[in-house]
């Protein structure tokens, strides 16, 4: 497997099947060491009425938004932003879909490719991330990425999670602009 496969772009309705898919479809023993709440998760069909708002939403008033991460092509991941304030700040969250693309760094180069567009399309100053604080993998990929760990505490960090203890992380755009990703 080679990192000169990967891409990412713009989610399109071709993609709201596979992305619901890897929600509904994931072993609980999965999502719920994710951080998931199983019983907050929606229906097939809410879940794809929401993505569908989504895509016809202009930027500045989109709720959530998700750039597919793609290996030879082929959709096996996304990142997604939300909630987002635009002009302000938006929370990232990463998932790679199949274990054949997880623990290769991939994720990192993924994320690496979408957070200009997030900065860029939302007008963002800032982008936080709280990944669960034992999913040690989302973490160690955030801080690689040159976010700054702000704190460790118990909150729910999202729509479908339960409590549980996040670790909160920040990039602002200066950060990474400063990092030779301009």
């Amino acid at each position: 497997m080679s990192k000169s496969k990967l891409s990412v772009r713009e989610i399109t309705k071709e993609d709201i099947s596979p992305l619901v898919n890897y929600w509904l479809n994931s072993p609980d023993e999965f999502l719920i060491n994710m951080g998931v709440d199983l019983k907050k998760l929606p229906s097939r069909e809410d879940f794809t009425a929401m993505i569908e708002t989504q895509l016809t939403t202009p930027f500045s008033e989109k709720k959530s938004f998700a750039m597919i991460w793609l290996y030879d092509g082929k959709p096996v991941g996304h990142s997604s932003i939300g909630p987002i304030q635009f002009g302000e700040e938006a929370f990232v969250h990463l998932h790679i879909w199949s274990n054949e693309y997880r623990r290769k760094g991939f994720g990192l180069e993924w994320l690496r490719m979408s957070i200009p567009f997030y900065f860029d399309k939302f007008e963002l100053k800032r982008i936080l991330c709280e990944p669960y604080a034992l999913n040690h993998g989302s973490n160690r990929t955030i801080e690689k990425l040159g976010f700054d760990f702000i704190k460790e505490y118990t909150t729910v960090p999202g729509w479908i999670c339960y409590e549980q203890l996040v670790k909160r992380w920040i990039l602002t755009r200066e950060m990474f602009d400063s990092m030779n990703h301009v």
